[in-house]
């Protein structure tokens, strides 16, 4: 199966540079790219792509208005691209329907794990805009919170664990070990959680749960601005998307980039399924 995709952001040479790397995969094709929220939903509505990658802030329509359209009338998944501490629009992005967070300084395997991690059917977000996800709901007070019984009722005993241990991060493998039943009985609780509530996929579960108050974060979570170190300057990642990155009309004839392949990264593991 060949993984279709649409790749949104309104820096060319970004744009260019995901695509170039997505592209490059035996199993995934790069159908179109757009400079605006409105060009993506076009391409999305046109193409039928399997996952669009959304820039946040782009002129004119955003990626959250585009995330909300898409999601909304199409059975294509979003996965948002935003720069390392710099955006305040995770929570409306997730309720807009969005599977997963990529930095825009993301490694190239992580890029190419996080498309097929989505058409998957799971979801993603990179550890520091998880912080951000949970600092949203430490900073919200508790009567912000909806009551358990309102929306959670129509889970089993067994379904609240496992939406509490979704919650809290864990994978099917740890939450298995945490109810002593098998992964394929928890794939079958975290299928139910799902469809009771009507939820998308787990980053959805995540919110649900943090809405209805089944955790709730500890103020420790958020530094205070005082303690709060400042921010790393780091360089751009080796071989990252942005460097080197070819225009859409140099291909081969077999439509892949120059090149053929990308250069491989070695895995990072700060990425929560």
């Amino acid at each position: 199966m060949t993984i279709r995709v649409v790749v949104a952001d309104d820096q060319e040479l970004v744009r260019s540079g995901f695509a170039m790397i997505l592209d490059a995969q035996p199993d995934i094709e790069v159908v179109a790219e757009a400079g605006d929220g409105r060009a993506a939903v076009e391409a999305v509505r046109r193409l039928a792509p399997d996952v669009a990658l959304l820039d946040i802030r782009m002129p004119g329509t955003d990626g959250i208005e585009a995330c909300r359209t898409i999601s909304a009338g199409t059975g294509c998944r979003t996965v948002m691209l935003t720069t390392f501490d710099s955006d305040e629009y995770v929570y409306e992005a997730l309720h807009a329907g969005a599977s997963g967070f990529l930095l825009k300084d993301v490694r190239r395997d992580d890029l190419v794990h996080a498309v097929r991690v989505v058409v998957a059917g799971d979801s993603l977000l990179a550890p520091s805009v998880a912080r951000r996800l949970i600092a949203e709901y430490t900073s919200r007070p508790p009567a912000a919170a909806v009551a358990p019984s309102a929306r959670l009722d129509v889970l089993t005993a067994r379904e609240h664990e496992t939406l509490l241990h979704l919650a809290r991060g864990l994978s099917n493998a740890e939450i298995a070990a945490a109810l002593v039943v098998s992964e394929h009985t928890v794939k079958t609780h975290v299928g139910n959680v799902l469809s009771k509530l009507g939820l998308r996929d787990r980053i959805q579960a995540v919110i649900c749960a943090y809405e209805c108050g089944v955790v709730t974060p500890s103020p420790a979570v958020t530094p205070s601005p005082a303690a709060a170190p400042s921010p790393a300057v780091t360089p751009p990642p080796e071989g990252g998307p942005a460097s080197g990155s070819p225009t859409r009309g140099s291909r081969s004839p077999s439509g892949k980039p120059p090149g053929g392949g990308s250069a491989r990264a070695g895995r990072s593991t700060g990425w929560s399924p």
